[in-house]
């Protein structure tokens, strides 16, 4: 059985480094201390950081995105040292990146007991992201990731209202998706949930949602969120006939908590080849032409 923690996440105002670094290391070591393997933190939890800029920066949407760069590296060496003394696998959730070529990506890192295992890049970006932020959709494609728990795939939020995305990770072999999400109404919130089940449906595997939640009125970017923190797979035998297999009780939160879960991933792949359907295998049979 794998256990699983996926955290619906409130973006606190957090001053200074050291205080940052005690809440990411006390937040990952209660996951731990209940089991966790994986754990999962939403889309841009990286703009925590941008607590620690001075309030006339950090009260400004292009100010607070350039202003955090350089704490980037920092945070990604304390992610890789939490992963590596807890012997987890963890998605801390992503951060806007500034490549060398002047665009911002939507970034979310993978770290497992021997270090950075990769990054996804979000790759469809939503109206906001373009249209306020600047931010640039990912420029290589989607990508598997191996791990001692089996092959995983990074959607990043909105990646997973796509069904193609999610075709290909499962073409690579993937077992479970994580979908780390930022989600301001419940609207938003639904939309990832539907596409999320709608990808396990269709592609006989498991994902892992983790949302930003509650208000944070001193973020320009994050201050309003909603979202329960779930794992979704296949409507099939063994699991529930929701769909659901596990949730956050609510949707939003006025502090962190984890949702924690197990399941056996085996159990949820035996389903291409023995279950009520295959959707996975019947898959390509939507594009043939008939007379």
């Amino acid at each position: 059985m794998l256990h699983l923690a996926s955290c619906q996440y409130v973006i606190e105002l957090i001053e200074t480094w050291d205080s940052y670094e005690q809440h990411l290391r006390a937040l990952c070591a209660d996951a731990v201390a209940q089991g966790a393997q994986v754990l999962l933190l939403p889309e841009y939890a990286g703009l925590v950081l941008s607590g620690q800029l001075e309030p006339v920066v950090r009260s400004d949407l292009h100010g607070s995105i350039s202003g955090i760069q350089p704490l980037i590296p920092r945070w990604l060496e304390l992610c890789e040292a939490i992963a590596r003394e807890h012997e987890i696998v963890l998605q801390p959730g992503s951060a806007p990146v500034l490549d060398p070529n002047g665009k911002y990506r939507n970034r979310a890192w993978l770290f497992g007991p021997d270090g950075l295992i990769g990054h996804q890049d979000k790759i469809i970006m939503t109206r906001f992201e373009r249209e306020q932020w600047g931010i640039s959709g990912g420029v290589e494609d989607v990508h598997c990731f191996e791990t001692a728990f089996g092959r995983i795939g990074i959607l990043i939020c909105y990646d997973n209202e796509f069904p193609m995305l999610s075709r290909r990770l499962s073409d690579q072999g993937a077992e479970l998706i994580l979908a780390p999400s930022c989600t301001d109404t419940l609207a938003g919130y639904y939309r990832v949930r539907i596409g999320a089940q709608a990808r396990a449906l269709e592609n006989q595997f498991a994902v892992l949602v983790s949302p930003t939640a509650g208000e944070a009125l001193w973020s320009p970017a994050l201050d309003e969120n909603s979202g329960r923190a779930a794992l979704y797979v296949p409507s099939d035998y063994g699991m529930p006939p929701s769909g659901v297999f596990a949730e956050s009780e609510t949707d939003t939160t006025a502090v962190s908590r984890w949702m924690h879960c197990s399941i056996d991933l085996a159990q949820v792949r035996r389903l291409r080849e023995q279950g009520q359907v295959f959707t996975h295998r019947d898959w390509p049979e939507q594009f043939i032409c008939r007379d």
